[in-house]
């Protein structure tokens, strides 16, 4: 709703540069240090412009062409990004597992179904639709990717002051590029592009993306990526009630294939999972 008000990019802009703002200011009335060294700061602002300044500015974007619900289920891939962030890109000392690299396999062919309408769509439309698919795919690559450098990085500030600067530092990135791009000149602030940013703020920000943060730090990544069965399901319902989204026999066929692929991708991530790495004996 509120992307259909405000362009992405201003939107992420004024979205988290108040709910950071927010965020650090209730950090200092509660007792908690807010100040941090030029090197903290400096990746809290990186974190923060991948995870929020560029993967939510693509998810943003990509729901101008595509279904609410669709848009989850294609970001449900988060933890497949996970896994091949922290096995190859960023790599480990863990191997990858059969179990992990099934679920990657049965992920892809999920994806597949999901962008096959897109792919033999006509017109231009269809066209922007495929785009949009694919952009939802960077963008997901990029909150895997931001998050993995989270933990890697471990930047020894309070988890509710860091989420603070790094939601403030993607924000003011976001609202500068946003008025370069001319963007809020085609703004529409009426009480549903208002309200849905204050819910983004309230319950996006302050409360979803704090307690993600948070979660980083406390619990393995595996643990953490399992909110990806609920999203698309939450999402598909919110879609079809407040929107008048359809659900399509693909979505339904996708959502069938990647749920069950995120969950072998994390049964391969659990330190308790007995499943033999490839080239192992089982």
């Amino acid at each position: 709703m509120a992307v259909e008000r405000v362009p992405p990019v201003f939107l992420a802009g004024v979205r988290f540069t108040i709910s950071g703002s927010l965020m650090l200011a209730c950090c200092a009335l509660s007792g908690r240090s807010v100040r941090v060294s030029r090197r903290q700061l400096a990746e809290l602002a990186v974190v923060g412009v991948i995870l929020l300044g560029i993967s939510n500015v693509g998810l943003a974007w990509s729901e101008l062409y595509v279904p609410t619900g669709l848009a989850a289920l294609i970001v449900a891939v988060v933890p497949i990004w996970f896994l091949l962030v922290e096995r190859w890109l960023l790599p480990s000392h863990d191997r990858a597992t059969r179990s992990a690299i099934g679920g990657v396999a049965l992920g892809a062919a999920g994806v597949a179904v999901l962008f096959w309408p897109k792919v033999v769509g006509a017109g231009q439309l269809g066209w922007m639709q495929l785009v949009a698919c694919v952009v939802l795919l960077g963008s997901s690559f990029c909150w895997a990717f931001g998050s993995v450098l989270s933990r890697r990085w471990k930047v020894a500030v309070d988890p509710l002051t860091a989420a603070g600067w790094q939601m403030l530092s993607a924000g003011v990135v976001d609202f500068a590029l946003g008025l370069a791009l001319g963007q809020h000149r085609r703004a529409i602030w009426n009480g549903t592009g208002i309200a849905a940013i204050a819910y983004l703020v309230v319950f996006g920000s302050l409360v979803g993306y704090s307690a993600y943060i948070w979660l980083l730090r406390h619990v393995p990544t595996s643990k953490v990526a399992t909110y990806a069965y609920v999203n698309p399901v939450v999402a598909v319902l919110l879609g079809w009630a407040f929107l008048g989204e359809s659900v399509d026999r693909y979505i339904l066929a996708g959502a069938a294939i990647i749920v069950p692929a995120v969950a072998l991708v994390t049964r391969a991530e659990d330190p308790g999972d007995d499943a033999a790495p490839v080239g192992e004996a089982g």
